[in-house]
C-alpha cells in the first residue's frame, strides 16, 4: 500500500505538517509512506527576497515528484501553503501537468486529502483545502478530510489551525508561528486516518 505524500512549502511550515502527515500513514500496518515536493516555479534571486532561501535548501534533499508517482500511488495526500485562498501556484502548475492521467482515468479511485498554512486563522485555511478538492474530484478521487474523530478540533483553549477539511497550521504573518503540537497532532492523524482508509480500498 503505497502512500504519497507532496507537497510545497517556501517556509518551512507545509514542511512541519507534511513529515507530521507521513508519521502518522507510517504507523499503518503495510503503509508505505513517499515523501515528495512539487518543483519550484520561482527564481533564486526573487526567493532570496523573500527570505526563503535557506528554508527552501533544507529541503531539496526531499525529490521532486513525477506524474508518474501519483499514478502509481494507492493514496495521494497534497499540502500547500495558502495564496489569497487558494492554492500556491507552485502546486496548481505541478497539478496542471496532470491532464494525461485524467484522460486515463489513472486516478480514479484513488483516496486524496489535503492540507495547509496561512499567515492568520482566517487566511483562507478553509478555503483552500475545499478549492483544492474540486481538482481531486475531478480526477475521481475519494476525498477524505479531518474527522472531528480528532478531538484535538473540538479544544477551544488556544489559537489553532485544522478543521473538518484537514490539518493546518497559523504560520503568523512574518512566518514566526511554527506548528503547536495539536496542529501535528492533527496532522499525524489525518496520515493515519486517509492510511486506513487505503488499506481498506486494497484488500
Amino acid at each position: 500500500m503505497k502512500i504519497l505524500v507532496v507537497f510545497y512549502s517556501m517556509y518551512g511550515h507545509v514542511n512541519r505538517l507534511a513529515q507530521a502527515i507521513a508519521e502518522g500513514a507510517s504507523s499503518v500496518a503495510g503503509a508505505e509512506v513517499t515523501l515528495r515536493r512539487v518543483p519550484e516555479t520561482l527564481s533564486p534571486e526573487v526567493l532570496e527576497k523573500m527570505g526563503a532561501t535557506d528554508s527552501i535548501q533544507s529541503m531539496s534533499h526531499i525529490p521532486v515528484c513525477t506524474v508518474d508517482e501519483l499514478a502509481a500511488s494507492d493514496a495521494i495526500i497534497f499540502g500547500t501553503p495558502t495564496r489569497f485562498g487558494n492554492m500556491c501556484g507552485q502546486m496548481r502548475q505541478f497539478l496542471d501537468t496532470t491532464g494525461q492521467l485524467w484522460m486515463k482515468g489513472a486516478l480514479v479511485g484513488k483516496v486524496g486529502s489535503v492540507f495547509t498554512s496561512s499567515a492568520t486563522q482566517h487566511g483562507g485555511q478553509e478555503s483552500t483545502i475545499l478549492s483544492f478538492h474540486i481538482t481531486l474530484l475531478h480526477q475521481g478521487m475519494i476525498v477524505a478530510g479531518l474527522p472531528y474523530a480528532f478531538a484535538g478540533q473540538m479544544d477551544n483553549g488556544e489559537i489553532t489551525g485544522c478543521s473538518p477539511y484537514g490539518a493546518s497550521t497559523i504560520a503568523g504573518t512574518k512566518g514566526e508561528r511554527l506548528p503547536t503540537e495539536n496542529e501535528l497532532a492533527g496532522a499525524r492523524f489525518q496520515g493515519k486516518y486517509v492510511a486506513e482508509i487505503a488499506a481498506k480500498l486494497t484488500r
